[in-house]
């Protein structure tokens, strides 16, 4: 599997190593057959298929619940969410092994993901599950499918910055230049971001990344617990960019209309700055209730959950044939030239984590 580093947008389709909360065995049962044909949630839905579902969510309730809730009106089915950071869930469930109560792991991005596979703890999907996306979307081994993308991009103050062209660098690199002391916004301990760094480490080599963290360090940034806390920094205008996913703005605009003053830059010069993540979802090889967790995937990549995904969270879709927002770039005029990077050179986020810690950005 290769990801693709693209200007604009990086497709990230890996299974990333997080920090695991203590080592544990791989389990060995028998996984059901690629092959096997699941009942769609549509037919589920018709036959009210009942039964359990414990999800393990990675993904913000105020994200994800919506959809969950519809999954379970439609199918009949109980479904109970445990939710947490993706690194939180991935450890807790590398923690309980095969005492897990969980059926599915739901993760923001494959790094937890792939600490679980890793540990052999995820079943394959079957093939008409993940023969539905592209395999940039989707683990070699079919453990686990990509359900949404979501990508780094510069958020800034439009008042601050009245040309991001031409005020804005065209590669995140540039952010160490000394103009922007005080004026930049990080969420160093969220997941998305050490993916980044992780990215940096692979495409610049450990050397450039430490000099670009010590360069932003030496900007004194405004540190934030994530994402949104960010967005809603720039807009303030407590700093004038910031570092984050696309998303979030667009869900700042959806509430407050298109006075709000941030908007979005894609830089233009590719590479880490630029990075997609791809959220994705596994089925434990313990599960009580494999079937309805693989009904319930199903439902996220059908056409319904991924036009939600779209329409509500203003995340990229993974199949084809999904009306995107008029406000969001589509993907055709961001895919350009690409450099693919093997997949294992980007699973050591646990030495993104020992290098955020040795230069005191995170604890």
């Amino acid at each position: 599997m290769k990801i693709r580093f693209i200007p604009g947008l990086l497709w990230v389709v890996t299974g990333l190593a997080l920090v695991a909360c203590g080592g544990q065995a791989a389990v060995e049962t028998t996984a059901p057959t690629a092959e096997a044909q699941l009942p769609s949630a549509t037919e589920a839905a018709g036959e009210k298929a009942g039964g359990s579902l414990v999800i393990y969510s990675g993904r913000s309730e105020s994200l994800v619940q919506p959809i969950i809730d519809r999954f379970a009106a439609e199918t009949g089915i109980d479904v109970q969410v445990r939710y947490g950071s993706t690194a939180e869930m991935a450890g807790v469930l590398l923690e309980e092994g095969a005492n897990s109560p969980a059926d599915l792991f739901y993760a923001q991005d494959p790094g937890g993901l792939g600490a679980v596979q890793a540990a052999g703890l995820l079943q394959s999907l079957p093939a008409d599950l993940l023969d539905r996306v592209p395999e940039r979307f989707r683990a070699d081994d079919g453990a686990w499918v990509g359900i949404s993308g979501r990508g780094r991009v510069v958020v800034y103050n439009t008042a601050a910055i009245a040309d991001p062209v031409a005020e804005l660098p065209a590669d995140i690199y540039d952010f160490v230049d000394p103009q922007w002391a005080g004026r930049l916004g990080w969420a160093p301990t969220n997941a998305s971001f050490q993916a980044m760094v992780t990215a940096m480490r692979v495409l610049w080599g450990e050397e450039k990344t430490r000099q670009w963290l010590e360069g932003i360090q030496a900007n004194e940034p405004m540190s934030y617990e994530g994402n949104t806390q960010v967005v809603e920094a720039v807009a303030a205008g407590e700093v004038d960019a910031g570092f984050v996913n696309h998303y979030y703005l667009y869900r700042f605009l959806a509430e407050q209309g298109e006075t709000f003053p941030a908007r979005n830059y894609f830089l233009p010069g590719g590479g880490p700055g630029s990075l997609l993540l791809v959220s994705g979802a596994g089925v434990l090889n313990t599960a009580a209730n494999a079937e309805n967790a693989q009904r319930f995937v199903d439902y996220l990549l059908s056409a319904e959950g991924q036009q939600y995904f779209a329409d509500e969270t203003f995340e990229y879709p993974v199949i084809d044939g999904v009306t995107l927002p008029a406000s969001l770039p589509p993907l055709a005029e961001l895919d350009a030239v690409a450099v693919d990077i093997s997949l294992t050179d980007l699973a050591d986020v646990q030495g993104t984590q020992d290098l955020l810690i040795e230069l005191g950005i995170i604890e």
